[in-house]
C-alpha cells in the first residue's frame, strides 16, 4: 500500500541528558547533555508512522535551501523513504524543533521557523508535484498534515484534494486552525478537542457525545466530509458518519509524552480507511495506537508488531 503525504516538514531535534542540579544563575534545571538525535517531524512523521507499518509513504512539501533543509532530506533517505516530493525554496526556513529532556522528561522545546504562507510559485510547484506523484505512484490515500507552518493554504487544499477525487483516492486530514474550513469534500477529518474549539471558535471544554455529534454533524454537512475522528486525549475518540457514531473509551496508560501522538492516529486511522475498515474499527485501533506511543519519550512511530500484538491482547479478553 502507498500514501502520499502533504504537509509541513521540519526537523525533530534531541539533547538527551540528566538533571542533577539546578543552575545557580537562575530556577531552572541544568541538562548534562549526553547524546544529540535529530528525526523528520511534523508530516514526515506521519510518513515514518506510515512506513514503521509496512506500507510506502511519498512526502511533498517545501523546505528551505539551507543546511537544516539538507539534514532533513538526509533523514528521510537514510530511514529508506523517498524524497522525490521534497522542493527545496530560497523563500523558505526549514522549521526544526530543539527538544530538551533531562531524566527522561521534555523539560522545553525550542523552535526555529518561519511560518509565512507559500508564495504563489512554490504554491504552483507543490501542487504540480503532488499532481505528478499522484498520477505517478497511484496512493491509496492522501494524507493532509497540517502545523500551522504555511505550507498549506486553500489553494494547494483543494486543488490536491480535486486531483485525488479525479483520481477515486480518499483523502484524510490532521488540521490546524488556520486551514480549518478550507477543508471540504475530504474522507475523513481529524482534529483534537482543543483544535476543534479554536476551529470552530465554540466552547466545547468538556463536551458531552450528544454536543459532540450536533458540532459534528453540522459541520460535516457545511464542509461536505464524509467522517470525522475527534481525539478526546484521556476520554479516547469520537467518531462519527452520517451512518454511526460514538465514543471509544482510551485505554489506561503510563503517559510519558504525548508529542506526535496525533501523528501516528491519522497515519494508522488513513492505513484503516484505505483498507476498508468500518469507521468504528478505523477509531479503535487508531485510538489505540495514539495511547501506546504515549508511553515512549520524544516523537516515535508505531511499531507495528507491537500494535498487532496489542489488539490481539485486547480481543482475547
Amino acid at each position: 500500500m502507498r500514501a502520499l503525504v502533504i504537509g509541513d516538514v521540519m526537523v525533530d531535534a534531541y539533547l538527551w541528558g540528566k538533571v542533577d542540579r539546578i543552575s545557580p544563575e537562575a530556577p531552572v534545571p541544568v541538562v548534562a547533555v549526553e547524546k544529540r538525535e535529530s528525526r523528520p517531524g511534523g508530516a514526515a512523521n506521519v510518513a515514518v508512522n506510515i512506513y514503521s507499518l509496512g506500507a510506502v509513504p511519498y512526502i511533498c512539501s517545501v523546505i528551505g535551501k539551507d543546511s537544516a533543509g539538507a539534514e532533513f532530506k538526509k533523514l528521510i533517505t537514510d530511514g529508506g523513504m523517498s524524497d522525490d516530493g521534497i522542493i527545496t525554496s530560497t523563500k523558505r526556513t526549514t522549521t526544526i524543533k530543539t527538544r530538551v529532556i533531562g531524566n527522561n522528561h521534555q523539560l522545553m522545546r525550542v523552535d526555529s521557523e518561519v511560518v509565512n504562507p507559500l508564495s504563489q510559485t512554490d504554491s504552483n510547484l507543490l501542487i504540480k508535484k503532488a499532481a505528478q506523484l499522484i498520477r505517478s505512484k497511484k496512493p491509496s490515500v492522501v494524507i493532509f498534515e497540517d502545523y500551522d507552518k504555511g505550507v498549506l493554504n486553500k489553494t494547494v487544499i483543494e486543488a490536491i484534494v480535486a486531483e485525488a477525487d479525479k483520481h477515486g483516492i480518499p483523502t484524510t486530514v490532521d488540521p490546524k486552525k488556520n486551514n480549518f474550513f478550507h477543508y471540504s469534500n475530504v474522507t475523513l477529518f481529524k482534529p483534537n478537542l482543543k483544535e476543534l474549539r479554536e476551529g470552530l471558535k465554540t466552547d466545547l471544554e468538556n463536551p458531552s457525545e450528544k454536543a459532540l455529534t450536533k458540532v459534528a454533524s453540522d459541520f460535516a454537512s457545511k464542509q461536505k466530509i464524509k467522517s470525522l475522528l475527534i481525539t478526546l486525549s484521556e476520554k479516547g475518540v469520537y467518531y462519527f458518519s452520517k451512518k454511526d457514531a460514538g465514543i471509544i473509551p482510551a485505554h489506561l496508560r503510563n503517559i510519558s509524552d504525548v508529542s506526535g501522538a496525533g501523528d501516528t492516529v491519522i497515519s494508522v486511522a488513513s492505513l484503516a480507511l484505505a483498507s476498508g475498515m468500518s469507521l468504528k474499527e478505523i477509531a479503535a485501533i487508531s485510538n489505540l495506537a495514539g495511547g501506546l506511543v504515549c508511553e515512549k519519550v520524544g516523537v516515535v512511530p508505531i511499531e507495528r508488531k507491537l500494535l498487532l500484538d496489542e489488539v490481539k491482547r485486547l480481543s482475547a479478553k
